[in-house]
């Protein structure tokens, strides 16, 4: 299922739900499974947003994890960025630029199923 996260000052996020949750579970919001439809107040987004960032720090499969020890030499293979997983640090940037934002105008967020075009 396709979730649409909805706030006044910040453009429209879509995410599959197993993604939102695992999102919001680094976030410190734990759901067996992700209710279909939910808030995020404007006092629980600055817990929100230490916990992403904490999560986007431990997350080593990131290509941009540790950049001082990354080789750029022009032999090296490199694999087309299609191929490459989606990492947490990806899945979790907009939803984390949304709670920033979110947080700089004290907004609330909600997260609903996404309309079927």
């Amino acid at each position: 299922m396709l979730v649409v996260f909805r706030a006044k000052p910040a453009a429209e996020i879509l995410m599959f739900a197993q993604h939102a949750r695992d999102v919001l579970d680094a976030a410190g919001r734990h759901y067996p499974a992700l209710p279909e439809r939910g808030v995020i107040t404007a006092d629980q987004i600055e817990g929100l947003i230490a916990g992403i960032e904490r999560a986007m720090a431990a997350d080593t499969a990131s290509p941009f994890h540790d950049l001082d020890h990354q080789e750029d030499e022009e032999n090296d293979i490199k694999d087309h960025p299609v191929s490459r997983p989606v990492t947490f640090r990806q899945r979790a940037f907009p939803l984390l630029a949304m709670l920033k934002t979110c947080r700089e105008h004290n907004a609330d967020i909600i997260w609903e199923p996404a309309p079927i075009w």
